[in-house]
């Protein structure tokens, strides 16, 4: 199979490329999108490393250290070359773990320096605002409790709109979430995020045409049988709106933000909040170290004797 990127004709994928996207489909549940992506990275490396003359499969250190110095050159920036970097590196691998090749190339080739961009965060009034401004009368309740779950629970936007309603007819303390790679993880839910729910499902069957069913927590009448992102991140900057805060700053992953920098900001260690934020690796959790950053500098500002010790009065 063959493929372009902004105009450029790539190689179809070598037997190794095809068997390293099998393996991720098989043993990491990588989604089509993901395995696309992946696909024409190694397509563009192996296109690169033709016109050196070499295979992807046997490539030395500095023929991916030239390719990567080629991406600098048209201007890609530093997050990209990174996430090509990473693909090289978990291919690689690979080919070693599989026996396809007795060394990894990839093992020494240096990340590009990324700036550390600190995640959008609202603070705990204003999540408390924007869901005092989602109760409406014409909305029966389901915007608010979409709100009081996100934030309960920290839900990827996908995750809330598709959770089924057998998740919470128990009433349960911990909510189960089917996450990326279709892996299952607990969350506990919050008293209010309870009460929502408790308060939504009533509304919620009086919403549906008599003899009507959904599997969903917040059935649609569209296609997909649910209340869709897309949806859901309009009625979000709605409510920012009438709460007074600027919809750009509101976005479902925001919220997703806050639920991790509240936590830390009371106490929780990161490897809990990671397992509960569903990440893979407790690298992406780190982000909001920076919430234990400021924590910890005002601890040390405000509690530590040297630092409360007044200067002498000069003269």
């Amino acid at each position: 199979m063959k493929g372009a990127v902004k105009g450029k004709v790539l190689p179809p994928l070598s037997r190794e490329a095809e068997a390293f996207l099998e393996m991720l489909q098989a043993e990491r549940g990588a989604s089509r999108n993901t395995m696309a992506a992946y696909g024409t990275d190694l397509r563009d490396l192996a296109a690169f490393l033709a016109r050196r003359k070499a295979r992807l499969v046997d490539a030395d250190a500095d023929a991916l250290r030239a390719y990567l110095k080629s991406l600098d050159y048209v201007g890609m920036t530093p997050r990209t070359v990174a996430r090509r970097l990473s693909v090289m590196r978990q291919f690689y691998r690979f080919l070693l773990a599989e026996r396809f090749r007795e060394d990894d190339p990839a093992s020494t080739l240096d990340s590009p320096r990324l700036g550390r961009p600190l995640p959008k965060v609202l603070s705990r009034d204003e999540v408390d605002r924007l869901i005092e401004a989602s109760r409406t009368a014409e909305d029966l309740g389901r915007m608010a409790t979409l709100l009081e779950i996100l934030y309960a629970a920290g839900l990827r936007v996908s995750e809330l709109v598709t959770l089924p309603l057998v998740a919470v007819e128990r009433d349960p303390s911990m909510l189960v979430v089917r996450g990326k790679g279709n892996k299952e993880r607990l969350v506990p839910l919050s008293d209010p995020a309870r009460k929502a729910i408790a308060a939504w499902l009533p509304m919620r069957a009086a919403g549906l045409a008599e003899g009507e069913t959904s599997r969903f927590l917040f059935p649609s009448r569209g296609r997909t049988g649910h209340l869709t992102r897309q949806r859901f991140a309009q009625l979000l900057k709605e409510a920012a709106l009438a709460a007074g805060i600027d919809p750009a700053r509101v976005s479902p992953h925001v919220l997703r933000h806050a639920f991790a920098s509240h936590l830390l900001e009371g106490g929780a260690d990161l490897r809990s909040v990671q397992l509960m934020l569903g990440h893979a690796d407790i690298a992406t959790t780190q982000i909001y170290t920076h919430v234990l950053d400021e924590k910890l500098r005002s601890l040390v500002q405000d509690k530590h004797p040297l630092a409360r010790r007044k200067r002498p009065r000069a003269g």
